[in-house]
């Protein structure tokens, strides 16, 4: 039996689920209900009574005046009790029948294999095998994706908290992290009115509306289950450093100067050169901080929002100013949330990742910034359509309308410079 379930029915069975998301949760719910869709929270019992499957069925009108459903992340359930899947799917396109709408879209957070980043190789696992058991039900498979396209990505980094450190990164990230640390940056963990700052930082990031993040802190901050934390350059601080670094350089550089009056020797005069390099650097750093102090105290220059649910964090937004590219604001403001949650969570999603790891992606640069804190890469099975009203669902895909409506790419393309800045 198939049937809309209370608040307390629904969050219970998602909390004790293997499969449970923040996507499947009340919350998401109502900040999907600001952003135009309805909603149910459905549950199946089979004949004893037991609750055996739910899901967040989100519900909209498009084109045609034709309405779909959308289960973020969902079904939550044993996809392998096939004898389930069946008595639950026909009980779904009934009652949807009844409600007019053409077809549901699931996209179920079950990893199909791991990538290893040096040779694409993925291994496969046993989840796989979900796929034929989705398409024998009725379910018509999407076309894969490499970049993000779909509604959420496909591919995603997850780094394990609890062996966390500075020494777990890769040698890049740990320098651009420790760069970072010396030019005086500062992380703090920052209220609501802070959301403007972060706009700041992703709004030519994200294909959305203003208040979609405000919306998204307020509705899952009524449970504490979310974050939001910022990266400011300490102005007074940063000069501090840069004095420092640019008074113990002038000193080394002094001695590879008497060393290479010497000796002569080609690893003097790389000694001497390196050195004047990084002179030039804490000069200008120096330069900076000095014009900064005298405009303000202190500069935002990077955030994030982090959602916490149950044993993980996801990392569901970040961005930094382009202006300040150098100071590596990103790198160390991840870097940071990282080690804040890491006591208390098992494991971070640094969130979407492609499934291109080749120098020609045009999301290299993303990709190496995530792949630089040694996640690892799991492939999750997918998008899948389960028509309801085979007619309307048929038209809708022959029309293209349902590529122009689900087929995206919001996040802001890396370019050619910034690849090789990173």
């Amino acid at each position: 039996m198939l049937r809309e379930l209370t608040i307390d029915e629904f969050a219970k069975f998602v909390n004790e689920s293997p499969l449970a998301t923040h996507y499947q949760t009340l919350n998401y719910a109502l900040l999907m209900g600001e952003n135009g869709y309805d909603y149910d929270l459905i549950g199946f019992f089979n004949e004893y009574g037991q609750l055996k499957a739910a899901s967040l069925i989100l519900i909209k009108t498009i084109k045609f005046h034709t309405k779909y459903g959308y289960a973020p992340k969902g079904f939550i359930m044993d996809f392998f009790n096939q004898d389930l899947l069946k008595e639950f799917v026909l009980a779904l396109k009934l009652y949807y029948k009844k409600k007019h709408v053409a077809f549901i879209k699931i996209n179920p957070e079950i990893a199909i294999s791991e990538i290893d980043t040096t040779n694409g190789v993925k291994t496969y696992n046993w989840n796989y095998d979900i796929k034929d058991i989705l398409e024998d039900v009725g379910f018509y498979k999407l076309k894969d994706n490499l970049y993000f396209e779909s509604l959420l990505p496909r591919f995603s980094a997850v780094v394990s908290l609890k062996n966390y450190s500075i020494h777990s990164v890769n040698k890049n990230c740990r320098n651009k992290i420790r760069r970072a640390e010396e030019k005086g940056l500062q992380f703090e963990k920052s209220e609501k009115s802070g959301i403007d700052i972060l706009q700041h930082f992703i709004s030519k990031k994200r294909n959305i509306g203003d208040f979609y993040y405000k919306d998204y802190y307020n509705v899952f901050s009524r449970n504490d289950m979310i974050d939001l934390f910022l990266v400011s350059i300490q102005a007074n601080e940063f000069l501090v450093q840069a004095r420092k670094h640019y008074e113990e350089e002038l000193d080394r550089n002094n001695s590879f100067m008497k060393e290479l009056e010497r000796s002569h020797s080609q690893k003097a005069v790389n000694q001497k050169m390196d050195s004047d390099r990084k002179l030039l650097f804490y000069k200008a750093d120096m330069e900076l901080a000095t014009e900064m102090n005298k405009q303000k105290d202190k500069l935002y220059i990077a955030g994030a929002l982090v959602i916490h649910f149950q044993n993980r964090i996801q990392i569901l937004i970040s961005g930094f100013d382009q202006k300040y590219k150098s100071f590596d604001a990103n790198y160390f403001l991840h870097h940071k949330i990282l080690e804040y949650y890491k006591e208390h969570y098992d494991y971070a999603e640094l969130n979407g990742i492609t499934g291109d790891f080749s120098k020609n992606n045009p999301y290299y640069g993303l990709n190496q910034f995530k792949l630089g804190f040694n996640p690892r890469i799991y492939e999750y099975i997918g998008e899948y359509d389960l028509p309801i009203e085979h007619a309307k669902y048929q038209k809708l895909r022959s029309s293209g309308e349902l590529a122009k409506i689900f087929n995206k790419t919001d996040i802001k393309i890396i370019s050619q410079k910034e690849k090789k800045n990173d």
